[in-house]
């Protein structure tokens, strides 16, 4: 088990969705983060944990139990319009994120940018390596941006997805993302992900955790 290295989120790390999706091996499981997942290093699963060689704990895998919120869609026009007022443009704590970094031409491109309730929208065209860790990443970033805006960076802590299809290359699709509530340093978000034909491809419920800049 390998994070590659383009599937980085801050600097010399993997991004938490890619990470966490390739460490669920399906949609059943929840996923913590417990410390930054390498890039291009050996991982072994034992016991319900995720290891390096050396024994340290990069992440532990659980039961996910039902994933009950959805973001209520809105359409691909009104998702591109949003992200022409992404904040990540003027200021992004990891600017080369393969999901949402500006600075990434080889990523996923996702730029959500807030609507007038606060929750966040994105169009997403779907790549054509597309994968099932590469649509848990695309349900990561979307839900981060909808506390981000206060200017406070967050990385993943834990997250759980539902697949409900998998995207087809080339499809145009739209990601949502809403601030559930907020304790301490603590996050809870919800994200939607919505095919071309308006119907739901799958959603997540994740834990963003405050950190220094």
């Amino acid at each position: 088990m390998i994070i590659p290295a383009r599937f980085n989120g801050p600097p010399g790390s993997g991004n938490g969705g890619y990470s966490a999706g390739v460490f669920a091996g399906d949609d059943t499981h929840e996923v913590t983060l417990r410390m930054p997942p390498p890039l291009d290093t050996p991982l072994v699963p034992a016991d319900g944990k995720i290891q390096t060689q050396d024994g340290a704990v990069v992440a532990e895998v659980g039961a996910a139990g039902a994933i009950t919120i959805t973001v209520p869609p809105v359409g691909y026009a009104d998702a591109a319009d949003a992200a022409t007022r992404y904040s990540g443009f003027a200021e992004h704590p990891f600017p080369t994120c393969y999901v949402c970094g500006p600075e990434r031409a080889d990523g996923l491109r996702i730029f959500p940018g807030a609507l007038d309730d606060g929750t966040t929208a994105a169009p997403w065209s779907v790549p054509d390596d597309v994968s099932h860790p590469v649509v848990w990443a695309a349900l990561d970033c979307p839900g981060g941006w909808a506390v981000i805006q206060g200017g406070r960076p967050y990385v993943l802590g834990r997250i759980a997805v539902r697949v409900a299809r998998m995207p087809a290359p080339g499809e145009r699709c739209v990601v949502r993302g809403a601030l559930a509530e907020t304790e301490g340093r603590k996050a809870l978000v919800h994200t939607t992900l919505y095919g071309e034909d308006g119907d739901e491809v799958a959603r997540a419920r994740a834990t963003w955790i405050a950190i220094a800049r």
